[in-house]
């Protein structure tokens, strides 16, 4: 913790406070710290139950994302109310959980639309890579009836979710691009040149025009 301490940024702070993330380390510091202690649960577990969020971070760079029980996970996402401690927990512990299909079904239904995010997100993962037994029509139902009065990080997580069918499957293309076209959810989000706007119209068509001039090439 006293090493995390000196770490902290005053204005990497500000920045990431922003973003609703209390905690100023730079974030390749906190990978090399990672690195040279490798993997040791214990100290995850004491690091995440400082509540600190650089901590936390730290915690999930150095866990061992398969010793976690379901229930263990479900407390933790929901005391992981930093946005960045939410996605890393996500992408970096609980996809490579063996409760993961079971979490994402709990998750996906529930009323706190921040766990329901995380529903989303693993949902998104198996329209790309595990699409059998996902309903996507029934998918692209509720995303045409619910995205556009979605609080912000469940909206975000949703549209991500269009993108992806989009992206991914052919059949289901026109449709999620004209539920993107129709609700305009994040169609003036500011995007930095040279990376895809989120807007799913145009995140689909982007996508899947440089997976064709891949083929071509």
């Amino acid at each position: 913790m006293a090493e995390l301490a000196a770490l902290d940024d005053p204005r990497i702070r500000a920045v990431n406070e922003r973003h609703g993330d209390d905690h100023g380390v730079n974030l390749t510091k906190l990978r090399a710290l990672a690195k040279r202690l490798r993997t040791r649960h214990e100290l995850a577990h004491e690091l995440w139950t400082t509540d600190d969020t650089a901590a936390r971070l730290l915690a999930l760079l150095i866990c061992r994302p398969r010793a976690y029980e379901r229930d263990e996970l479900d407390t933790m996402l929901r005391e992981a109310r930093a946005p960045k401690v939410h996605d890393w927990l996500v992408n970096y512990v609980v996809k490579k959980n063996p409760h993961r299909e079971e979490l994402r079904l709990a998750w996906f239904a529930d009323p706190d639309p921040v766990v329901a995010s995380a529903g989303w997100a693993l949902t998104t993962e198996r329209v790309a890579k595990q699409p059998e037994g996902l309903d996507l029509a029934g998918l692209l139902d509720v995303i045409e009836a619910d995205m556009k009065d979605a609080p912000d990080r469940l909206q975000w997580a949703m549209n991500h979710c269009l993108a992806q069918i989009g992206i991914e499957h052919a059949e289901y293309r026109t449709r999620a691009s004209g539920i993107g076209e129709r609700l305009e959810v994040l169609k003036d989000y500011p995007t930095s040149p040279g990376c895809t706007s989120p807007f799913a119209p145009v995140w689909i068509a982007e996508m899947v025009r440089r997976r064709q001039d891949g083929a071509v090439a």
